[in-house]
Formats: C-alpha cells, structure tokens, sequence
C-alpha cells in the first residue's frame, strides 16, 4: 500500500497551510469546471440543495481527469471532493454519512452539531467497526460494509481503501475528514466538551448563518455579537489544537480570517468565462 497521501485538504493542512476549498451545487458541469480549480477541496452542498447520491456519484466522476491521472501518477482527483449531508447533528442520522462515503467522498460535513453525543455519533457514523480493545477503537465504528465503489473511486483494492477509510487526525494514515459545524449558541457552550471527549473531529466549521440568526441579527456577519461569538468557537478550536474553518471567505476578508486563526477556508467556486470573464473585468474599472 502507498503512503501517498491521497485527501488534498489534509495534505494541506498537515503542512501547516491553509486549506482551500469551494462550496458547490451538485452537477456534472461544476464538477468538470472545478475538477482543474486551484483549491485543495470541494464540499457537495447536499444539506439545503436536493440530496442526490445518484448526481453525486455522477459528480465525482467528472472530478476525475486523465491527464492528471497520468501527470500524478495518482487516480485521486487533485480537487478533493466532500459532501455536506442534509441531516442535523441531533438527527443521529448515519445513513446519509454512509452513503456519500461508499460513493468515494473522502469526507463528511456534518450541520448543527452541538453536543458531544452528537458529535460522537458524526465520528463514529464515519469509521467502520473494528474488534473492541483494537488501537483507536473510541469513537466506536458504525458505518456499514460496503466499500467496492469507494475502493475503486480512490483506486485502491478493498483491503488498501480499509487501512485508509478511517479518521483523520484519529488515524494518522485516515483519509476521510469529519466536520462539524458550530452554528448556535448552545453549539458554542458545549464545544470545549466536545473537543475534549470526541477524538477524530478533522475541523470545525462556523455556520455563521445560522449562528446569527439566533443572535438575532441574520447574516450581519460584523455585528459585534457575531464576531464575539465566532472569536469564541475560534479560541476553543485553538486551545485544542482542531482546525477551524470560516465558510464565507472573500477577497475582501480571506487575509484577516488567516490571521485570525482560520485554517480551512471556503468560499463561492471561482470562474471565468473567457471573452466576456475579461470584458467585464475591463469594464469593472
């Protein structure tokens, strides 16, 4: 088995650099666009667009380019895929993480999580069972076995894509990343607990939308409340050395959301349109 690292967001991030990534709509088009883009990631918006593991396995197909295959040496796409699945923390809901797993996401992104119970259940909805007493047996392994069609997406044999499909940081050789997203205030209250008890959390992403909402002041992503609140989640994920991501960075914010802390930063999917990209570049000035 190689130990080339196949998920391109955590090579980033064990780096010691910044993570790129873009949230998209789930279409065979996006895919071939975004397949070549310079992020390190992609996440499937699945929670608030249909969820669609039909159109997502059609989508992470079209990631996939010969050329890069051959350039690399690697059958991983250089634009690495993941899904954010429509069930809330407190739904317990394992079946969505399975599914986008066993199409070949290597990672999933879990909305309103806010307890560790919850936050256990994420982890352990994304690792497979193993014998109790076995290194790394907590969070206990609950996804199903049906590896064929992700073993073959990674372009591993079934017995290669077990000793990767685990957990990152967990399992340091793990490919799949777990994130969870800090987007209330009870969510804010119990996240030292959650970074305390629930190893295998790969990052924690601000859901600044909802956040605001309960704060009462909707999508006012400056209002002092909102800031404090986000300073909050940030100065958790630090004192527990877990990666924080913001998930509306801007050309505009992106330099101070790095020096703040943030280490995966996802934006709106970036493109040009040749002939009329540069006109109305020309015209904007």
């Amino acid at each position: 088995m190689s130990d080339t690292r196949l998920n391109n967001i955590i090579r980033a991030l064990e780096a010691g650099k910044p993570a790129f990534a873009a949230f998209s709509k789930l279409d065979k088009q996006t895919a071939i666009e975004m397949s070549d883009a310079p992020y390190d990631g992609i996440v499937f918006e699945m929670e608030h667009n249909p969820y669609d593991v039909s159109a997502l396995g059609d989508a992470l197909q079209y990631m996939l380019s010969r050329k890069q295959i051959v350039d690399s040496g690697s059958l991983s796409p250089k634009v690495t895929p993941i899904a954010r699945i429509p069930a809330n923390g407190a739904e317990m809901n394992q079946s969505f993480a399975k599914q986008v797993l066993d199409r070949g996401c290597y990672g999933v992104v879990w909305p309103h999580v806010a307890t560790v119970a919850q936050a256990y259940n994420a982890v352990a909805a994304c690792r497979y069972a193993r014998p109790k007493g076995a290194p790394l047996y907590e969070p206990k392994g609950v996804r199903g076995d049906g590896p064929a069609t992700a073993a073959r997406y990674w372009g591993l044999s079934m017995a290669d894509y077990y000793a990767k499909a685990d957990v990152w940081p967990l399992a340091p050789q793990g490919e799949i990343l777990v994130g969870l997203m800090c987007e209330s205030t009870q969510a804010i209250e119990n996240l030292d607990d959650i970074l305390a008890n629930v190893p295998g959390i790969g990052f924690i992403l601000i859901g600044e939308g909802d956040l605001s909402q309960e704060l009462g002041f909707p999508r006012q992503y400056e209002h002092p409340e909102v800031v404090d609140a986000m300073r909050r989640i940030v100065e958790t994920c630090h004192r527990h050395k877990v990666v924080v991501g913001n998930p509306h960075v801007t050309a505009k914010n992106h330099k101070r959301l790095l020096e703040e802390g943030y280490r995966f930063l996802l934006s709106a999917p970036q493109r040009t349109y040749g002939v009329v990209g540069l006109a109305r570049e020309v015209a904007s000035y």
